[in-house]
């Protein structure tokens, strides 16, 4: 499951749907508006079965916040940007399936893909 955070706006909420990208979103079919990161979001999280959370809260990628049960997805690219890049990831030979996603910390920017996984000690990255 595809789970946006409540920052990805409407414009890119859209495209992703032309794109038939599933998802929900958060403050829209999942939980409330103004839901609180750590303290709302992460326990939400652990509610849903593998779920794949896409924000550009940057307060996401820390490798403290890896876990075997979802996968966190920092988009740090400007706002109009979200939905190209949350495609291009999705689209990504190592991030195309949920099972691939599962227990990582990712951070998607115009030079790459970097992310933290569960039971690695260092941060890898990989190229477009």
């Amino acid at each position: 499951m595809n789970v946006l955070d409540e920052n990805i706006v409407f414009s890119q909420r859209k495209q992703l749907g032309l794109w038939k990208i599933h998802f929900r979103q958060i403050g829209v079919e999942l939980g409330q508006a103004g839901m609180k990161d750590r303290n709302e979001i992460i326990p939400l999280l652990h509610t849903l079965k593998r779920p794949t959370f896409f924000t550009r809260d940057h307060d996401y990628y820390k490798p403290d916040l890896r876990h075997p049960d979802y996968c966190l997805v920092l988009l740090d690219v400007a706002f109009d940007e979200a939905a190209e890049y949350l495609r291009r990831l999705l689209r990504h030979k190592a991030f195309r399936t949920q099972s691939q996603r599962i227990g990582k910390v990712v951070r998607v920017r115009h030079g790459g893909i970097s992310y933290w996984q569960i039971k690695l000690e260092a941060e890898r990255a990989l190229s477009w």
